[in-house]
């Protein structure tokens, strides 16, 4: 027999795979003394004759005492050839000492294949008999072996353990057997094999013939284990039984479960080679899992199913088109085989299109009243924003009453841009909207999002290609006409997978919005129906394409006032309820949270308010549950007691009490804020003017023009000839790590520039905003209600304002014009005239009016 397995052996017991030295050596290096490089295998009179064609070895003089070789997950059977891989360093001693003398060995298997054997008791008794034919060494120290099993012995104590196994063996033949009744179970044996080999590619036909030319069935039995599919416990298990009979016995029933695998694998495979045509061949593996499902009496739930998604289909109320699209759909499914990636594709397709609500509305009959008294209960101030959706309500009732086409030219639903700081009610006023009009509310949060398909889909032919957002949603929601929710859309990114702003202007433009088409779904869907809020912090950095569809309605923040009759309608409530209080058991009045407003939340919404009061609630709800206390008053002079020092306190007296500090506005995106300019004029420089405070370009332009304009008119305003004569002048806006920029702070650069130059103090109740330009004109600026809130929170009682922003101090609340005096400067020396103090004041009147 050559080095290399025969054609036809079996695949190695092992596990080890293919039969490469290296790897086997190093597998039997490690888990135990040796290991097969392959089965036990004899094939056709190789059980009878070794490679040479002589006759297989026999014993002269049977020995009492060999050496013993143990093997991991192997049997070698009398007859049987089989090359084993040996590795271990006392295997190796057992080896050399065997090759010296007769070649003789005894083989057993270890009862656990994962350790070393060191003892009798885990080892085999029963054991082979074997010569050694065949010796190569390999280059990585491992030597490779083949092994001829001759007789059956017993191995009956070890009589020595180092540096290899020696054992007292003894013979051990089979019993006499009733030649009669093991003849049949012979012949059955040999019939069953030769069926076998018919059906294993794998086994030569020469060893059906084989089996036939032998007259004695012990070597039958033998030959038979050797190359049927037995594992190392079944051939262990042949080896060990005493009478043929009963080897015959197992092997005919191993080979029966064998024999029936293999006689349905082949039906299965004939079945559906006669159920495919020639088109569907590829697809075999599907066919012989139907054929799996049928023997089984499993039934095909495919159809099954395939029949409930066409009934769902044929229920939706579908446009032709689509109808259309899905009907093509239904007919190509029903031809492709389940087997095909495409079958997967136009199953989850017609399922998606089975999941959408094409016609499902939920809304019921519009009753304005109800809806402006859901709108107040939910939300205190706000008036604008809920006069245009009542207004919205009322169109569309009308319209409805009245008969009038949905569709009609000029009839479609606006789309609303909520702008404004975080913690405003945007999002909370578009569930106040789906409750009023019955209908089902859904948001998605665009923030981030820079993939287009996020809007519109993945294309189908796409591993894992799913519809866009806008199609999930409506999924979820299962009808037609909600209210949708647009969150952040001012945070929409843009990046290498296209533009997802451009993909919502089909999405929002109420002349498109009818036949949105989803690049998964392919067909159109309505979205006329669909009343979209969007909602953004910041309206400039809105694509303006997509900004241009939207009709913004901006909720600047809201007053002391209001925040006060948030608290206490809104906030303290749920808080109460949320930390297991009861309203009696909490003493906190309108000054107490007048207090908090002003020292602990100096924001534009109501978030860090909301923080507060359940801050509050909490420190109650421990005092309650610690005293014997039922009822805990909060006074607003005890506040740093319960939240520590304020974290806000009024600031523009203290930075306004020397030159050249002046108070001005900024607009954030959350909310109106103070800024203070600070300008010195430095001695012994070269003229230089120096900007910190992390200024952007534009507000440095403003600083240069500001300060061109102060020396162009020094005598003008009272600055001396010689204010910046061999002077640097340097100009810092406080936070420094924040960025800044804008063209709005222009009236504060100069003010403070003239107030270093003259000596003269801004007045501390006094904030201003507004652009110059160089010939002293102030020009109107944005963000005037957001400015004046912030100018609110900070105590600022006169605002000084561009003239050109006239029509903006209209739009201001009320309560704010009674408390804040606006004064409207056409130039330079208007806002000069109110901002300073004059030169002979002393600093203490800087509190005074302008």
């Amino acid at each position: 027999m050559s080095d290399e397995r025969r054609k036809g052996d079996a695949p190695p017991e092992t596990g080890d795979g293919p039969e490469t030295d290296a790897a086997t050596a190093a597998d039997a290096g490690t888990a135990g003394d040796t290991t097969t490089a392959g089965d036990t295998t004899t094939a056709g009179d190789a059980a009878l004759a070794d490679d040479d064609g002589q006759p297989l070895a026999t014993i002269d003089s049977f020995p009492t005492e060999l050496p013993l070789l143990p093997l991991r997950g192997s049997v070698v059977l009398p007859l049987a050839m089989a090359p084993l891989i040996i590795g271990q360093e006392r295997s190796l001693k057992l080896i050399d000492d065997v090759m010296q003398g007769p070649r003789l060995v005894a083989v057993a298997c270890q009862r656990s294949p994962d350790e070393p054997a060191s003892a009798l008791d885990e080892i085999h008794t029963i054991g082979t008999i074997a010569t050694v034919h065949q010796l190569r060494r390999l280059p990585d120290g491992s030597v490779r072996i083949v092994v001829q099993g001759l007789e059956r012995i017993r191995v009956e104590r070890l009589t020595q353990s180092e540096p290899f196994m020696r054992a007292r063996i003894a013979r051990h033949p089979e019993s006499i057997y009733d030649e009669t009744e093991t003849e049949a179970l012979g012949r059955a044996v040999r019939d069953q094999f030769a069926e076998l080999v018919a059906l294993v590619p794998e086994l030569p036909d020469v060893l059906a013939s084989a089996v036939e030319t032998l007259d004695d069935l012990e070597p039958v039995a033998y030959v038979i284990g050797a190359t049927a599919p037995l594992d190392a416990a079944q051939r262990q298990q042949l080896l060990e039984i005493d009478d043929v009979k009963g080897k015959l016995q197992l092997l005919l029933d191993v080979m029966n479960r064998e024999l029936s695998i293999r006689r349905l694998g082949r039906k299965i495979a004939s079945d559906a080679e006669q159920e495919m045509t020639k088109a569907q061949r590829e697809y075999f593996l599907r066919q012989q899992q139907k054929a799996i499902q049928k023997e089984l009496g499993e039934g095909d739930s495919g159809d099954a199913a395939l029949d409930d998604l066409r009934e769902r289909l044929a229920g939706l109320d579908l446009h032709d088109d689509v109808r259309k699209e899905v009907d093509r759909e239904l007919r190509r499914l029903g031809h492709v085989p389940e087997a095909s990636p495409e079958h997967g594709v136009i199953r989850t397709f017609l399922e998606w299109i089975g999941d959408l609500p094409w016609n499902v509305p939920t809304g019921g009959a519009i009753d304005v009243v109800h809806a402006r008294e859901v709108l107040d209960a939910d939300h205190h101030g706000l008036d604008r924003v809920k006069d245009r959706i009542i207004e919205y309500l009322a169109v569309r009732k009308l319209r409805r009453d009245r008969g009038l086409a949905e569709t009609e030219e000029g009839a479609a639903e606006p789309i609303l841009c909520l702008v404004g700081p975080p913690g405003t009610g945007k999002t909370s006023l578009g569930q106040s909207v789906a409750r009023a009009l019955g209908r089902k509310f859904v948001r998605i949060s665009l923030g981030g999002v820079d993939d287009e398909s996020e809007i519109r889909g993945h294309r189908r032919t796409y591993i894992g290609a799913m519809p866009g957002r806008i199609i999930q949603a409506f999924r979820r929601t299962a009808a037609s006409d909600p209210i949708f929710m647009l969150d952040e859309v001012d945070k929409l990114g843009r990046g290498m997978r296209g533009d997802p702003s451009a993909a919502l202007l089909e999405v929002l433009d109420p002349a498109q919005n009818g036949t949105f088409t989803d690049t998964y779904l392919g067909v159109p869907f309505d979205l006329s129906k669909v009343l979209f809020i969007c909602t953004a912090n910041d309206a400039s950095t809105i694509a303006r394409p997509l900004l241009d569809r939207m009709e913004t309605i901006t909720i600047p923040g809201y007053t002391e006032a209001e925040k006060v009759a948030i608290a206490r309608r809104f906030l303290l409530p749920r808080q109460v309820r949320a930390n297991g209080l009861v309203q009696d058991e909490v003493g906190i009045d309108d000054d107490v949270i007048r207090a908090v407003v002003r020292e602990y939340t100096r924001e534009a919404g109501v978030r860090g308010l909301d923080r507060t009061v359940a801050r509050l609630c909490r420190k109650i709800a421990q005092r309650i549950a610690t005293d014997t206390t039922t009822h805990v008053d909060v006074a607003p002079d005890a506040l740093k007691e319960w939240l520590g020092p304020p974290r806000h306190r009024p600031e523009s007296a203290e930075r306004t009490d020397r030159a050249g500090v002046a108070t001005g506005l900024a607009w954030t995106p959350v909310g109106g804020e103070i800024l203070f300019v600070e300008a010195a004029i430095l001695p012994r420089g070269t003229g230089r003017l120096i900007l910190t405070g992390s200024l952007g370009d534009v507000m440095q332009e403003s600083v240069q023009a500001g300060l061109s304009y102060v020396r162009h008119r020094n005598t003008a305003i009272g600055v001396p000839d010689d204010a910046f004569e061999g002077k640097d002048v340097h100009v810092h806006v406080p936070a420094g790590a924040i960025p800044k920029d804008g063209p709005s702070a222009g009236v504060t650069m100069v003010t403070a520039l003239v107030s270093a130059a003259t000596g003269r103090l801004v007045r501390s109740d006094v904030a201003m905003t507004g652009e110059i330009s160089l010939r002293g004109k102030v020009l109107p600026v944005g963000g005037i209600k957001e400015k004046v809130l912030g100018a609110h929170r900070a105590g600022i009682k006169h605002i000084i304002l561009p003239k050109g922003n006239r029509d903006d101090v209209d739009e201001v609340d009320p309560v704010l014009r009674r408390e804040i005096e606006f004064v409207l400067a056409d130039t330079v020396e208007d806002v000069l005239a109110a901002a300073l103090l004059p030169i002979a004041e002393d600093a203490t009147a800087a509190v005074s009016a302008p």
